[in-house]
């Protein structure tokens, strides 16, 4: 009977690289070299709560990916669509009692309001105190409009606020 509950623990341990937690939110198949982008962004150093990141993991998704866990945490819109911005596509799970309640694919909202900066020096959101406010154009390949300048600008090249 000993040898039985021992074996399950190491099957245990191969099958779940990562613990599980009881509240919180995971953030999955973020692409590895964002990891630690999606992590700065959404202020985890500052977090007292647990924080696990994983990275490098294989994914026949992205190929290799990163593994956000946050203990006892819930992302508000506004920190999601930030993320959105940094890393669309990926995966939040909601964990209660250890167990996933909504699972949702991120992705980049229609207007994007104080989230990046034009990259028009010109821009007035670049010479006078006021949030910026893009609207995605193309949402396949990730253009975004300014509503000041009308700059177009693709998504992977932009600056966050």
């Amino acid at each position: 009977m000993g040898g039985v509950r021992g074996w399950v623990l190491i099957m245990n341990k191969k099958e779940r690289l990562v613990a599980a937690i009881e509240n919180g939110t995971v953030i999955d198949h973020i692409p590895s070299e964002k990891t630690y982008q999606v992590a700065s962004l959404l202020g985890l150093h500052k977090l007292t709560e647990p924080v696990t990141i994983g990275y490098n993991y294989p994914s026949e998704k992205v190929g290799k990916k990163g593994l956000i866990k946050v203990s006892d945490k819930f992302f508000s819109d506004e920190e999601i669509s930030r993320l959105s911005v940094v890393a669309p596509k990926v995966v939040l799970s909601i964990i209660k009692d250890y167990e996933v309640v909504e699972k949702k694919t991120v992705e980049i909202p229609n207007e994007l309001h104080g989230i990046v900066k034009c990259n028009n020096p010109k821009c007035i959101t670049n010479n006078e105190p006021m949030n910026t406010y893009f609207t995605v154009v193309d949402k396949l390949n990730g253009i975004v409009r300014c509503h000041y300048c009308d700059k177009e600008q693709d998504i992977k090249n932009v600056k966050l606020c």
